[in-house]
């Protein structure tokens, strides 16, 4: 028998009460007044941050914060147009700041509930649910809030604290690992960016323009746009469609050309068309294609779009590229390290990115399981 369950037999054998919001929580409307407190926070996905923090360099407190809403130490505050994304949270770590009076601030009764518990139960799938079915249109606009008076009627389990104080204790231990393997997904990928930058540099090495060792440059020409076609279409960020007709069989390196993408690399296999806002570099036979892909996608190819609202990378720009062309062996050499670190930091199948991704549906499916109770009646 786990702790959970011993605990669980201890202090409600029966079953747990469910209760509303409303019951331990107090919305808390006190400001700023004589402006006592001079630290504006914001609320995002997150937590409480400061608001120049989050802003940066943009200017969005106002001069007069008289007005803004108070928060104290363990309690909360959501934002009523985007707690449906996540938007609601706790102050940790300071004894009080100030928020936007947009912000709904309330404290709980920590008697009856631990804000960790709380905090868990309103990103679980019932709270979530319970958030997004709570909202209410404003007339006349497409907006959706939740004011208090309807959040406080959200419905969750509230078992006694020695049960809640082990739930918690569960799911810190799993976002724990998973806050770990993405700090260590971050490092991998400067270590990648790193060593792609060493490989690639090939001091030495005789340069070549994309004129040179392709056959050309050429536009996709596709505009069959099918939902069950026989064949993949590649647009400026992938597959985006499918067509009955594959014009292509062979892998091809593929460049955005107009748009908020231009100029994005990535590459396009099998039996496949490619649409008209995406490039085909049409390589020659002696140059690694892999090579060259890792060389353009290390070159940030968007700067070479031109344009205002719709920029546009044109072949004539791309084709005068040069780039180092060591001998075919020492091209396939860089391509198998930086395969290697690719795939740890890409691949989500096998990499860091699967393994996070493996975590984190661990962690939801034990988190709704342990926020789950017999009712006790």
């Amino acid at each position: 028998m786990s702790r959970l369950d011993e605990l669980i037999a201890q202090y409600c054998p029966n079953g747990v009460e469910y209760k509303a919001v409303g019951t331990f929580a107090k919305n808390e409307k006190g400001k700023n007044k004589g402006e006592l407190c001079n630290s504006p926070y914001s609320i995002t996905q997150g937590g409480l941050i400061p608001t120049t923090e989050y802003f940066k360099d943009a200017k969005v407190t106002s001069d007069d914060t008289s007005g803004y809403r108070v928060v104290k130490k363990n309690w909360f505050v959501y934002s009523p147009s985007r707690i449906d994304v996540g938007s609601i949270n706790y102050l940790r770590d300071k004894e009080e700041v100030i928020v936007s009076p947009l912000n709904v601030v309330f404290s709980i009764d920590e008697k009856v509930i631990t804000p960790d518990y709380l905090l868990y139960f309103f990103n679980s799938r019932n709270g979530t649910w319970q958030i997004i079915t709570s909202r209410e249109g404003i007339e006349g606009t497409g907006r959706k809030l939740l004011p208090f008076e309807k959040f406080k009627k959200i419905i969750l389990p509230v078992p006694p604290l020695p049960v809640q104080e082990e739930i918690v204790r569960i799911l810190n231990n799993f976002t724990e690992l998973t806050a770990e393997l993405t700090a260590e997904l971050t490092a991998r990928k400067k270590q990648y960016e790193y060593y792609r930058n060493v490989l690639l540099s090939l001091d030495g090495s005789p340069k070549m323009t994309l004129k040179e060792i392709s056959h050309g440059i050429l536009s996709g020409k596709n505009k069959e746009r099918l939902e069950n076609g026989n064949f993949p279409v590649y647009g400026s960020t992938g597959i985006i469609s499918s067509t009955n007709t594959a014009v292509y069989h062979k892998k091809q390196i593929l460049i955005a050309r107009v748009g908020a993408n231009a100029g994005y690399v990535h590459i396009a296999d099998g039996d496949y068309d490619v649409s008209d806002n995406t490039l085909i570099v049409d390589l020659k036979s002696d140059i690694s294609l892999e090579y060259v892909f890792y060389q353009l996608s290390s070159m940030n190819l968007h700067q070479y779009a031109k344009g205002g609202g719709q920029p546009l990378v044109t072949s004539g720009q791309l084709k005068e590229i040069a780039l180092p062309v060591p001998s075919i062996e020492q091209q396939k050499y860089v391509v198998g390290v930086l395969d290697k670190f690719y795939a740890l930091c890409n691949d989500i199948s096998t990499g860091l990115p699967a393994e996070i991704a493996a975590r984190q549906k661990q962690y939801e499916y034990y988190r709704d399981k342990l926020l789950t109770f017999k009712e006790l009646t």
